[in-house]
């Protein structure tokens, strides 16, 4: 028998027995990364080197070099296939009014002179085609996400200029109401949006912004997709039906994500992967004292992407991390060299390659050119918007 019907007669033996090794399907992850970009929703490494060091100065946390100290650096960044990161450039919610402008700012401030300082390897990216030029080119296409819409102050022309400036998504809110958006962790005080917030996502698609729904609450996800005309993104988020916490998407908005085209990024923070160690975590510190705390596993991230594939379909998951916004991590996806361990688990559990390619970042590209479409259309029909919160909502 001729030796290539030998091998594959081999191959078909060892799939039907299910004999495959785990480091075939790291292998197979390894090329896929090598293939396509993967784009992930959401690293707060901007933030993190703020808090090392408040003049923010590249040499603190030098990308470059590993970082132990954090869960980011581009040799890591290099392992775990990544082609694309969207930069956080988040301000906290305490922040408001003109203090959230300027330190949103900084932020982006931050990112540009990294790209600037590293520029062998990272590379700017304003749309889905520069993304994948970049990866082409073998750099890391980076893009900047806002996190909070507190920093445009109420002002459609701030959020005008951070687009110019870069910033390609804006999550609505960060952790507090604002005076046009519920958030996920407040108390409802809007109902959602109010016609100012309906306005801030009519300005978002014109300009071709994402609007990202993490951090807001259902009620805002449900106004936000009835109002945008383009796909929208969550940079960060899980499946509420398996850990039951404010921050992750029930099951009714992800049957309309899937109606609107977008993408859940699903997130590799523990408490809105486990429900264990989300439970833990609400309990008061008292009682959680000399316990050992539950811990959050690769296999349940995986999990949570098998539910979203289940309830909106292959075409609307994709991957948000969170590295460097976090304190506890994923046992198996402790840093961003982490991503192909994941991917060669979806291969375990019998992905096919090109739904892969979609999760880690195809699908993502999609909703990017949606967007582009989308603003493409509504600038030649209608010019920037002039409203301001006060005509649209009155005086606070």
């Amino acid at each position: 028998m001729p030796s290539r019907f030998i091998a594959a007669t081999a191959a078909v033996v060892v799939i039907a027995t299910g004999a495959i090794s785990s480091q075939d399907f790291k292998a197979r992850a390894i090329a896929i990364h090598r293939q396509a970009p993967l784009i992930d929703g959401h690293n707060d490494y901007p933030w993190a080197l703020r808090e090392l060091d408040p003049g923010r100065s590249l040499d603190t946390a030098d990308l470059s070099k590993p970082a132990p100290k954090l869960m980011t650096d581009i040799p890591r960044l290099r392992q775990g296939g990544v082609g694309a990161q969207f930069w956080s450039v988040y301000t906290p919610s305490s922040m408001t009014d003109k203090e959230a402008t300027r330190v949103t700012l900084e932020q982006i401030d931050t990112v540009h002179r990294m790209v600037q300082r590293w520029g062998e390897t990272l590379q700017i990216a304003h749309t889905a085609d520069e993304v994948e030029r970049g990866f082409t080119n073998g750099k890391i296409a980076s893009l900047i996400g806002m996190e909070g819409g507190h920093a445009i102050d109420n002002s459609l022309p701030t959020l005008r200029m951070f687009y110019a400036l870069g910033a390609r998504y804006m999550t609505l809110t960060h952790n507090g109401n604002l005076r046009w958006a519920d958030a996920a962790a407040d108390k409802p005080a809007h109902g959602g949006l109010t016609r100012f917030g309906e306005e801030v996502v009519r300005e978002m698609n014109r300009l071709g912004m994402l609007v990202d729904l993490s951090h807001v609450s259902p009620d805002t996800m449900e106004d936000a997709l009835r109002v945008t005309e383009a796909p929208v993104i969550f940079s960060h988020s899980s499946a509420r039906a398996l850990c039951n916490v404010p921050r992750n998407v029930p099951d009714n908005i992800l049957g309309l994500v899937a109606k609107n085209g977008g993408v859940v990024m699903v997130t590799f923070v523990p408490g809105f992967i486990s429900q264990e160690v989300a439970n833990f975590d609400a309990k008061p510190e008292a009682e959680r004292k000399g316990q050992t705390p539950p811990r959050a596993t690769l296999s349940q991230v995986a999990d949570h992407i098998d539910h979203i594939r289940k309830v909106a379909g292959i075409d609307h998951i994709g991957l948000g991390g969170d590295f460097d916004g976090i304190t506890q991590v994923v046992q198996g996806l402790e840093d961003v060299s982490k991503y192909p361990d994941l991917t060669a688990e979806l291969l375990k559990r019998g992905y096919k390659d090109g739904d892969v390619r979609k999760i880690i970042g195809g699908n993502v590209l999609r909703v990017m050119r949606g967007a582009e479409k989308v603003a493409a259309s509504l600038q030649k029909r209608r010019p920037p918007s002039t409203a301001t919160i006060e005509q649209l909502d009155g005086k606070s």
